[in-house]
């Protein structure tokens, strides 16, 4: 069985594929611009999370800057709004077609992850991705899925430096999608995906070639991370 984009040029019209293609792309994207840091911090709290700490409106900051209950509500948002993304747009192509390829659940994650770190109608300032990319594996293989959540965990566990684990985890995961699928089409989206996690989290690569990056800690404090 074929997991790759050719299976909805083979299945569709060319301007009915580009079109689909279209559509779940910008509907992923606006469901990824709901961030829920900035969500929450902004319309709940009053507040807004990246003008504290770090300045990045991720699950890390939120919790470093506000704690309480309403990290979860974060998290839900986050992961939520992935697994939406990845749901509408299967259900779009199954209306077309017999059997959707996997590649349709990594195009919608690649474009639900662009509107997370950068949401239009909060100036283009997001998260880095790595929940939205963990709720997206989740919806993958269970290899996948259990490579990424394993690694993310143990390394924080370990050292307690959540960016190594996300970047780790970022990097694994076009390894794990290669052992997986061996699609092409399917590895080069996630390129793109490990490629834009790593970039949204280069000041903490910087931090943690020197040694200066911040651990995480239960306790609640404004310190970049």
């Amino acid at each position: 069985m074929s997991h790759g984009i050719s299976v909805i040029f083979t299945g569709l019209p060319m301007v009915a594929a580009i079109l689909l293609l279209i559509l779940t792309a910008v509907l992923s994207y606006f469901l990824g611009c709901l961030n829920g840091a900035v969500v929450v911090s902004k319309y709940i709290l009053q507040d807004d999370v990246r003008e504290h700490g770090s300045g990045n409106a991720g699950l890390t900051n939120f919790y470093r800057t506000f704690g309480g209950k309403l990290t979860l509500l974060v998290l839900a948002v986050d992961m939520v709004k992935m697994l939406l993304a990845v749901f509408f747009s299967y259900v779009i192509f199954s209306v077309v077609l017999p059997e959707v390829p996997v590649f349709v659940k990594y195009w919608s994650g690649l474009f639900c992850a662009l509107g997370h770190m950068f949401p239009l109608m909060f100036q283009f300032r997001g998260g880095k991705g790595i929940l939205s990319g963990g709720a997206l594996a989740l919806t993958l293989d269970w290899r996948i899925a259990l490579s990424a959540w394993l690694i993310f965990i143990v390394i924080v566990a370990l050292t307690k430096l959540v960016s190594l684990g996300s970047c780790c985890t970022g990097a694994i995961f076009p390894i794990t999608t290669l052992l997986v699928y061996r699609t092409p089409s399917v590895l080069i989206v996630s390129l793109i995906i490990s490629g834009l996690i790593l970039w949204q989290h280069r000041s903490n690569l910087m931090r943690l070639s020197k040694g200066k990056e911040s651990k995480f800690s239960f306790q609640r404090k404004q310190v970049k991370t």
